[in-house]
């Protein structure tokens, strides 16, 4: 069963949309079966990922307005993760879902029967609390939180716990955060390294140990259609993230280890 993972932060700019692409990638490249699913309207994961969102003939907005299935929409990309689009008409899947019964849960019905296909589907929310968000977060199992370390990443950091908390009184009971990810992270910085400490020592382990640097090719990558690892996959960003998919499969098989029935 594939673990579903919203990447989330309400604040723009912080790293989400390059983590799902490189993450996604990282994952292929360990021999994981990955699902990305872009629920931007901006569509930047899904020209990241080397799709020309202009020419794409179905979308998430399909799925999500239309129910049409997954495997009518998914496309395979060429770093091997399958890729679910987002253009300019998702703007008005939000408007359009108001008035369906059962809006929150359209994404958890889109993902039934697809979960058993992967061992991890990402979700690259938009850089809002909407209810594009919310669909993803009742979706998943747990969210992936990239920040900068700055003093307003802390603040709004606390408005995403509290949603998160929110989905999972009312929607999602087993919603947890599966980690928070320094991104952009330059180690000179003194207010990086205070923010940084006050992460790990309020959430302990749920920071990841691995810390995305500011890295030239993670900024490059995209406008190639490419994530790091196949732009330059020598190159601090992709070495990153590379780390990070081997941390969270670590976690991941530490969970299942976990809950697993002990057997005589």
């Amino acid at each position: 069963m594939g673990k579903v993972l919203s990447v989330a932060n309400q604040k723009g700019g912080v790293g989400k949309t390059t983590t799902s692409v490189n993450l996604a990638a990282s994952l292929v490249a360990t021999k994981r079966k990955v699902l990305l699913i872009d629920l931007d309207p901006q569509g930047n994961a899904t020209m990241g990922c080397g799709v020309d969102k202009h020419a794409v003939e179905s979308s998430i907005y399909d799925v999500l307005v239309d129910k049409m299935p997954i495997a009518e929409v998914r496309v395979t990309t060429e770093s091997g993760v399958d890729l679910i689009p987002a253009n300019g008409d998702l703007t008005a899947a939000e408007i359009e879902l108001l008035s369906v019964e059962g809006k929150e849960r359209r994404m958890t019905e889109a993902l039934e029967g697809y979960r058993s296909e992967y061992d991890f589907i990402l979700i690259d929310c938009p850089p809002s609390l909407n209810m594009l968000t919310v669909n993803s977060l009742s979706a998943s199992d747990a969210v992936v939180i990239p920040m900068q370390c700055e003093y307003y990443a802390l603040e709004g950091l606390s408005a995403l716990l509290d949603t998160i908390e929110m989905i999972r009184n009312a929607l999602n009971p087993k919603l947890e955060i599966d980690g928070l990810l320094r991104t952009m992270y330059d180690p000179r910085n003194a207010l990086s390294n205070q923010v940084s400490s006050q992460l790990t020592e309020h959430f302990g382990e749920k920071v990841y140990r691995t810390i995305i640097p500011r890295n030239v090719r993670l900024a490059e990558a995209p406008s190639h259609g490419l994530p790091a690892l196949l732009y330059d996959k020598k190159s601090r960003g992709a070495v990153s993230y590379l780390a990070l998919a081997g941390e969270m499969i670590r976690r991941a098989e530490k969970q299942v280890t976990k809950i697993a029935p002990e057997t005589a």
